[in-house]
């Protein structure tokens, strides 16, 4: 039965050592767990891989690519194009952004710490004079209405 069905797959494939190696690759295929195009009819995989290709259900380019895909020790790898790339940079990149309010002034290095104590030191002592004005009585003048609404209450 064989050698019928090689006899077939000649017409097919014209080199009978393509055939061979087409034939094993589909074989290798179908032990593999590959879907039959064809009945088994209790044949073996290399027969039915012949059967296959002499009835034509299976591409011999197909076979083809698969058989030098197998024999590769290196595969492409298909790498995104240079614009692709930067888009993928540029959008890491504004997610990495922190949200700066517009009233927060960036500094960096000895300067900006200088400048945060200066800042810091000048709240100290405005907050150290209003406490001395309190306490001697020379706060900001209450309008006359608060004044006269404080007496009258108090009089009552």
């Amino acid at each position: 039965m064989a050698r019928v069905t090689v006899e077939d797959c000649v017409t097919k494939v014209s080199n009978r050592f393509e055939l061979v190696m087409l034939a094993a690759q589909r074989a290798r295929d179908v032990s593999a767990g590959a879907e039959l195009t064809v009945d088994r009819d209790n044949d073996k995989n290399p027969v039915v891989a012949l059967r296959e290709i002499a009835e034509e259900t299976v591409e011999p380019d197909t076979l083809r690519e698969l058989f030098v895909k197998g024999l590769q020790k290196h595969v492409e790898i298909e790498e995104p194009e240079e614009e692709a790339l930067d888009l993928l940079a540029e959008q890491e990149l504004m997610e990495a952004r922190v949200a700066i309010p517009e009233d927060v002034e960036v500094t960096s290095g000895e300067e900006g710490e200088a400048e945060e104590e200066a800042e810091v030191t000048e709240d100290m002592l405005t907050v150290l004079e209003e406490a001395e004005t309190d306490e001697l009585g020379e706060g900001p003048e209450e309008p006359e209405a608060d004044r006269a609404g404080a007496l009258g209450s108090e009089e009552d």
